[in-house]
C-alpha cells in the first residue's frame, strides 16, 4: 500500500516508515521539519509542508495516490501544552481534523493514529486497560483524546476505519543504526541519561525520589521504537483486512524505575554519571504500565525488546555514533 506518514521525518515516524518498507509497503513522509530531520527520510518520497495547509495535504494525497494514513504529526511536550494550550489544540486537533477531511475528500478511509497513555491521566489501576476512565491532566492528553473521539464520530458517520495506538514511553533506536532519537532540547529519560554519561549535559535529573515504588522513583513502561513501528504496520494491515476500529495500548506490560534506567546507562558506559535529585513534577503518577492483552489478541503483536538493558544498548550505540543536531 501507499501510506502517507505524517511526521514521517520524526523519531517514531521514521522508524515506522522503515518497518512499512520492510513489510512491502510504500511510505510517503509528510513533515514540515519543525522537529523532524531530512536525514531520517530514507525509505520513500518526502513531501515537505505544513499539515495546516489543507490544499497541500490534499495535493500530496492525490499526487502520490495515497491509500492509507499513519498520523504522527503533533506537538508532544506536556509542560508546554499547559503553558500554550492554544498551540496544542490548533496543531493536534485542528490539523488532525483537516487531515481527515482531506482524506475523506480523496476517498481514503483508513488511518492509524498516534495517541498516548496521557489520555488516561492519573490511573487508578495498574496495568492500565484500554477501558480505564479517561481523565487527562494536561492539554496534550486532552488533544489526543479529543482526536480519538473525532475519529470515532467520523467512523460512525462516514465509514472511516481507524485505530488509535496509545503508547507509553517510546525509547531506543534502530538496531541497525540508520536512525535514532534526536530532539532539541532533549527531555526523554533514556537519551537524557546517555547525554549525561557522554558529557553532553552536566547531569541527569530525577523528578521525585519519594514515590511508593521499590526504589522511590517513578516507574514507566519503556517500549522500543522499532516495536512501535511494527505495531503500526500490524494496525494498518488489521484495518485494511476488515478488522474493527478501536484504541489499543502499546507497551511491554512491565515497568522500570528511573534509577533502573540510570543503572542500565551506567553499565553501558562502565561508570557513573552526575545525578541531581529534585521534587516530583505535578501530575506525574508513581507507576504507568500498559495492559497489553488487547494488542496481543487483536494485532498478534508483542514487544520483542523487553529488557531495559537491551533497549538502552540500541540507544547508546546511536548516540555514540551520531552527532546531535
Amino acid at each position: 500500500m501507499r501510506v502517507l506518514v505524517t511526521g514521517g521525518a520524526g523519531y517514531i515516524g521514521s522508524h515506522t516508515a522503515k518497518e512499512l518498507a520492510r513489510s512491502g509497503h510504500d511510505p510517503i513522509a509528510l513533515d514540515d521539519l519543525s522537529a523532524g530531520h531530512r536525514w531520517a527520510v530514507k525509505w520513500g518520497p518526502f513531501a515537505q509542508g505544513d499539515l495546516a495547509d489543507q490544499e497541500f495535504v490534499s495535493r500530496t494525497i492525490r499526487d502520490f495516490s495515497v491509500e492509507a494514513v499513519i498520523h504522527f504529526a503533533a506537538d508532544a511536550k506536556v509542560g508546554e501544552s499547559v503553558e500554550q494550550p492554544r498551540k496544542y489544540y490548533w496543531h493536534n486537533v485542528v490539523n488532525s481534523l483537516k487531515l481527515v477531511d482531506a482524506m475523506l475528500d480523496a476517498g481514503v478511509k483508513t488511518i492509524v493514529f498516534s495517541s498516548s497513555a496521557a489520555t488516561y491521566g492519573v490511573p487508578t489501576e495498574s496495568p492500565i486497560p484500554e477501558d480505564h476512565l479517561k481523565l487527562p491532566v494536561n492539554p496534550y492528553g486532552e488533544t489526543k483524546l479529543t482526536t480519538e473521539r473525532m475519529l470515532a464520530n467520523y467512523a460512525a458517520a462516514y465509514g472511516l476505519r481507524w485505530m488509535a495506538l496509545r503508547y507509553f514511553n517510546a525509547c531506543g533506536a534502530d538496531p541497525e543504526g540508520e536512525i535514532g532519537e534526536d530532539h532539541t532540547p532533549e527531555s526523554h529519560m533514556i537519551p537524557s541519561a546517555i547525554q549525561a554519561a557522554l558529557g553532553q549535559r552536566p547531569y541527569v535529573e530525577i523528578f521525585g525520589t519519594d514515590y511508593p515504588t521499590p526504589d522511590g522513583t517513578a516507574v514507566r513502561d519503556y517500549i522500543h521504537v522499532t516495536d512501535l513501528g511494527r505495531a503500526h504496520v500490524r494496525a494498518l494491515e488489521h484495518l485494511t483486512s476488515g478488522g474493527e476500529s478501536t484504541a489499543v495500548n502499546l507497551g511491554t506490560g512491565q515497568g522500570n524505575s528511573v534509577r533502573e534506567v540510570i543503572a542500565a546507562v551506567e553499565q553501558m558506559c562502565d561508570g557513573r554519571m552526575a545525578v541531581r535529585e529534585g521534587p516530583r513534577r505535578a501530575g506525574d503518577p508513581p507507576v504507568l504500565v500498559a495492559a497489553v492483552k488487547k494488542a496481543e489478541s487483536l494485532l498478534g503483536w508483542t514487544a520483542e525488546y523487553r529488557e531495559i538493558g537491551a533497549i538502552v544498548e540500541t540507544a547508546w550505540k546511536w548516540h555514540v555514533s551520531h552527532k546531535p543536531s
